[in-house]
């Protein structure tokens, strides 16, 4: 297993759209493996394969206190969502350190595929409601703060962009003195 690049927003390929898995083979086991080890060492709580530059319909998650309860979603859909709705704070691996309000339906019942191809159903409410739908976002190219006013998602993107920028700075300065 391997850590992999988790994309920084506003990376433009966070709004690629991923595509639909058609392959279940190790290549496909080996991505989760890495996902689920990238996810647990960030540390987060769920991960899509379009986070890491993989754009295809890949996502884990573990909501569990305990970090021992992984969930892999394969094609996934949310087939019924509830019509009442809930406000909870999101981050996102994508977008360190920035968390927010986002208005999400409370309940969600989501069908997809497990490594092995094989059909499941989960009806979930609190975190893992969120979860899965924060992160079947990201498979559309969506990522949370798009659902902040203009103001707020401006203001984010340039505090991610100056961090970036003096990350690079402090690299550079770093491999000068090598």
């Amino acid at each position: 297993m391997s850590l992999l690049n988790i994309l920084r927003y506003p990376d433009p390929r966070l709004h690629k759209t991923a595509q639909l898995v058609t392959v279940f083979d190790a290549r496909l086991k080996q991505l989760v493996a890495d996902m689920a080890e990238t996810m647990y060492d960030a540390p987060g709580v769920g991960l899509a394969a379009t986070q890491v530059d993989v754009h295809r319909q890949v996502i884990v998650i573990d909501v569990s206190e305990t970090r021992d309860e992984l969930r892999v979603f394969i094609n996934p859909e949310i087939v019924w969502a509830s019509e009442e709705k809930r406000l909870y704070d999101e981050g996102c691996l994508s977008v360190p350190g920035i968390y927010d309000g986002v208005e999400r339906p409370a309940r969600v019942r989501a069908r997809a595929l497990d490594v092995e191809g094989k059909p499941f159903e989960v009806e979930a409410d609190g975190l893992l409601a969120v979860c899965i739908q924060h992160e079947m976002d990201h498979l559309k190219g969506k990522v949370f703060v798009e659902y902040l006013s203009p103001l707020k998602r401006n203001r984010i993107k340039t505090k991610l962009l100056k961090e970036e920028r003096e990350l690079a700075r402090s690299r550079e300065k770093v491999s000068a003195t090598r």
